[in-house]
């Protein structure tokens, strides 16, 4: 794999050997999926919309039929209609840092500054014009009123979900029905949730895990190399214990014959642990029983590292095991709910970008640059018209010039944001090479990123990452020659 694809990148200085304590996310943090996950939590959620009251309604039927009336003629009213079980997941629609508008319907790409990506406005699956846009906000830029009414789709999974609130709300635009916008965010979200909490995406998975498990040799290597150098590891996440332990299972059967001991890697291991409440609340740690599936009556004043621990709280735990501030490196992919709350709390954190990848290879590809050079040089030559030439001084063929300009501009920037994604572009910058509003995230709570924690394995456990001093954008953004990238 190219080098550079493999870096970590850096926010905040950081020395790695003041850090003693590596703590791990699971989902898109040591375990990675395939592309069919966001099709089965599309394919589950919007069932779920549609047969969510069917269900509900044949529970209430044993002695209820009266009351079932009633309830059904309301409930009726609000079931998701069986032509909406015939929508598919579309991978080339959406990207991760999206912003939906409970208020209007729109889902939006923003860039640093908190303004609408003019070409990346869409409601439903309609992008939306410059003009409509500005019909719709007054300006392109989202100040702090309108700015409570946005919700941020910031995770791995957030793909299902940004393209089943899309095609809900076209849905409807299509059967020129009224609807509430943030109704239809509430309904898709709390779908989406309940196919995770209920553990049906978590079945589904484990009962076809060669088909959404990506094996890694190497991540194994790294977790041993931190063991052998004696640094201590934890595990917190949201999900259940058995499917954590069945994924880790199978990710790690084939590497070194370490297939059902993982546990011996890990000092503490707490499992639905809410975040990102458990970085706020003050919920009591409970030990879990895998055998038996329940939880222990007992106070837990210490981790053992054979048992398995549930929900808990940061507070809790900085008391018990005495790891605090800067000795303590947090991973995850989440930039709110996994890394905002350890940030607060003086931990160092590194932010698991999957996607970084591809993006640092198109980036970096002959094609690309040569388009984005080709844009500025553009946009160079269109400031200095409008500087010299005022507009009752232009001629026609100074205005045939202008358009022309203008066209060729755009047709760069179109060729540019395609080879990102059809839709929205690159995820980290704007189609005109601003930085987007989720690289404003990463620099707010990651001090460092990278596209997997085994990418660690190429540095020394002391080195010393330092940020680049002639940086423009984000760190990755440091142009490098494209023989680099071939194999």
């Amino acid at each position: 794999m190219m080098i550079l694809c493999l870096g970590i990148y850096v926010n905040k200085n950081l020395r790695l050997d003041n850090i003693q304590v590596y703590g791990f996310d699971y989902d898109y943090t040591l375990a990675h999926y395939s592309s069919h996950l966001q099709s089965l939590i599309y394919d589950l959620a919007k069932k779920h919309m549609v047969n969510e009251v069917k269900s509900l309604l044949a529970k209430l039927v044993l002695g209820l039929s009266i009351v079932l009336r009633i309830i059904g003629c309301w409930f009726s009213q609000f079931r998701y209609p069986d032509v909406c079980t015939q929508f598919e997941y579309d991978p080339t629609f959406p990207i991760r840092g999206l912003y939906y508008d409970k208020l209007k319907g729109c889902l939006m790409k923003l860039d640093f500054f908190g303004s609408i990506e003019p070409d990346g406005c869409y409601f439903g699956r309609r992008k939306l014009s410059r003009k409509e846009i500005e019909s719709m906000y007054g300006t392109r830029h989202i100040g702090r009123d309108q700015a409570r009414g946005l919700v941020g789709l910031m995770d791995f999974f957030c793909f299902s979900e940004a393209c089943l609130i899309a095609d809900m709300v076209q849905y409807f635009v299509d059967a020129k029905l009224e609807f509430d916008a943030s109704n239809i965010y509430n309904d898709v979200n709390r779908a989406i949730q309940h196919v995770h909490r209920s553990g049906l995406v978590h079945r589904g998975i484990l009962a076809d895990p060669n088909r959404y498990l990506l094996k890694n040799g190497q991540l194994l290597r790294f977790l041993r190399m931190l063991k052998d150098k004696g640094k201590k590891l934890f595990l917190l996440t949201n999900s259940p214990y058995n499917f954590v332990d069945g994924g880790m299972r199978f990710l790690m059967e084939e590497s070194f014959g370490f297939g059902d001991s993982w546990r011996e890697l890990f000092d503490v291991v707490i499992a639905k642990a809410n975040k990102p409440e458990f970085y706020t609340s003050e919920h009591p740690f409970r030990c879990y029983d895998s055998e038996r599936d329940n939880l222990a009556f007992t106070k837990v004043d210490a981790f053992d590292p054979k048992k398995v621990y549930y929900h808990g709280c940061l507070k809790s735990f900085l008391e018990i095991t005495k790891w605090h501030g800067p000795e303590v490196i947090y991973f995850g992919d989440h930039l709110f709910s996994d890394l905002r709350g350890p940030s607060k709390a003086g931990w160092r954190t590194a932010a698991i970008i999957h996607e970084l990848e591809r993006e640092i290879q198109i980036q970096n590809d002959d094609s690309y640059r040569f388009e984005q050079a080709k844009f500025h040089i553009i946009q160079e030559l269109l400031g200095r018209f409008h500087a010299t030439v005022s507009n009752n001084q232009r001629s026609e063929a100074c205005q045939s010039l202008l358009d022309e300009l203008n066209n060729a501009r755009q047709r760069a920037r179109d060729t540019m944001k395609q080879m990102f994604n059809r839709s929205f572009g690159a995820t980290f910058v704007t189609d005109t090479g601003q930085e987007s509003a989720f690289s404003y995230h990463i620099h707010q709570y990651a001090d460092v990123y990278t596209s997997k924690p085994e990418n660690f394995l190429l540095y020394r456990p002391e080195a010393w990452l330092h940020v680049p001093y002639d940086i423009k954008i984000m760190p990755h953004h440091v142009k490098v020659a494209s023989t680099l990238f071939k194999t």
